[in-house]
């Protein structure tokens, strides 16, 4: 073949392969070149020492934020306040006056008898009683809702009453049926003071409705008040038909003094017998022929040197002086009571009331004085302790804790009760904690 020709053509076979870009060789990269020895050594002694600083410094770090998170947490709880102490009372809360038997009373035979003595609780009755007519001695009831109502102070007027016509008819038919009254007039001005004074004093039925009317409206209205107030207080037995006691249907006992000046009526003695006798004061009598002389005696005396109100009530004594006959039957029940009356020490002075619990130590609060009472064979007084509001947990010896309250019938006294030493402080463990 001549040199200079040129070489055939060659034809692939036409399909796919025919389009392929022309294979052509191209060298990989190169790798990247190894690191020497050394270099390789320099490098892992560098992490180990990365690696050994981080194992200094991450247990420092977190030491020193425990300290900070201590050291905080101390502060906090250093400077807290100190909890107020535990006061816990460990008194006991009744005590006994010996029992022992006392002797028979002098009951009236005839009718019903009953001596009481408020400053003790103690009332005695002549055994089995039936509800019967009480005559006057409802005004008691009367005049006990109109003060719980209107309540006086001593020598206080109160309001004025103006007297209405309704009053001034009853004060007619009460003077044509005889019973006992005080003369009203239409417009009269009557303090709440002089209308009691007349009603307890002078016995006036006219009162005991004028009184009933200016309260609650009207007399039935009134004496549904009454027989509610009868069972609040736990007179069983008792039953209120009107505010003055001249129905028969009034069944009960109670009252107050000697004379009594009203406007128009003038001065107006009392009926109650005896009055100034022995000792007496006062309070109440009543007669219809129903209920018989009845009387509610009130005396003061002194009792171991304490002046000491004694009540005796009598009702259903008969005869041409049955109300001289109840007073005295009244004031025989009295002096004898009198004498069996006795005196107890009912808390003892130096007596732990109360404990102080604070800082894991007690300390014991005691009540600073004797307590001596009038009491009767049997009764039992209460002795209640109160603590202070809040006491100091830096409170010193002496301190005041509380008070004892010592009640027994309506005597009531408050003693005071101190620590007995520093309330304990706590230790710098205990305050962290």
């Amino acid at each position: 073949m001549n040199p200079e020709t040129p070489a055939p053509l060659m034809v692939a076979p036409f399909g796919v392969d025919s389009l392929r870009e022309p294979a052509t060789d191209v060298p990989p990269e190169p790798d990247e070149p190894a690191p020497s020895g050394r270099r390789a050594r320099r490098a892992a002694a560098k992490s180990r020492q990365r690696r050994r600083r981080w194992r200094v410094v991450v247990p420092i770090v977190v030491v020193v934020l425990l300290l900070l998170g201590a050291g905080a947490y101390a502060g906090l709880r250093l400077h807290e306040p100190a909890p107020a102490p535990a006061v816990t009372a460990v008194l006991a809360r009744s005590v006994a006056v010996p029992a022992q038997a006392v002797p028979p009373l002098p009951f009236p035979a005839t009718g019903e008898g009953a001596v009481s003595i408020p400053s003790i609780g103690i009332e005695a009755s002549s055994g089995s009683e039936k509800p019967v007519p009480v005559a006057s001695l409802t005004k008691l009831m009367t005049a006990y809702i109109v003060l719980h109502d209107h309540p006086l102070a001593v020598n206080e007027p109160g309001p004025s009453v103006t007297a209405t016509q309704a009053d001034v008819d009853d004060f007619n038919l009460d003077t044509v049926s005889d019973d006992s009254n005080a003369q009203v007039t239409l417009g009269e001005q009557i303090t709440e003071q002089q209308l009691l004074g007349g009603l307890l004093i002078h016995s006036a039925d006219n009162y005991a409705d004028l009184l009933a009317r200016w309260d609650a409206g009207s007399i039935p209205a009134f004496v549904a008040k009454m027989n509610t107030t009868a069972a609040v207080l736990d007179m069983a037995q008792t039953h209120f038909a009107d505010a003055s006691g001249i129905s028969t249907q009034s069944v009960s006992t109670a009252g107050d003094n000697n004379s009594v000046t009203l406007p128009v009526a003038g001065t107006l003695a009392t009926y109650t017998p005896l009055l100034g006798l022995q000792g007496i004061v006062g309070v109440k009598s009543g007669y219809t022929d129903a209920a018989g002389g009845c009387d509610v005696v009130a005396v003061i005396r002194p009792v171991h040197g304490r002046p000491t109100l004694l009540l005796a009530a009598v009702t259903g004594q008969t005869g041409a002086f049955a109300l001289a006959q109840a007073g005295l039957h009244g004031l025989a029940l009295v002096n004898a009571v009198q004498p069996l009356i006795g005196t107890s020490t009912t808390l003892h002075g130096g007596a732990v009331a109360a404990q102080v619990g604070a800082a894991g130590s007690i300390v014991a609060a005691r009540t600073g004085a004797s307590v001596s009472m009038l009491s009767w064979p049997g009764v039992h007084a209460t002795r209640v302790f109160h603590p202070v509001h809040r006491l100091s947990a830096h409170a010193r010896r002496g301190a005041l804790v509380g008070s004892v309250v010592v009640t027994l019938g309506t005597q009531r006294v408050v003693v005071p009760v101190h620590l007995t030493r520093d309330v304990p402080q706590r230790s710098l463990l205990q305050r962290l904690f």
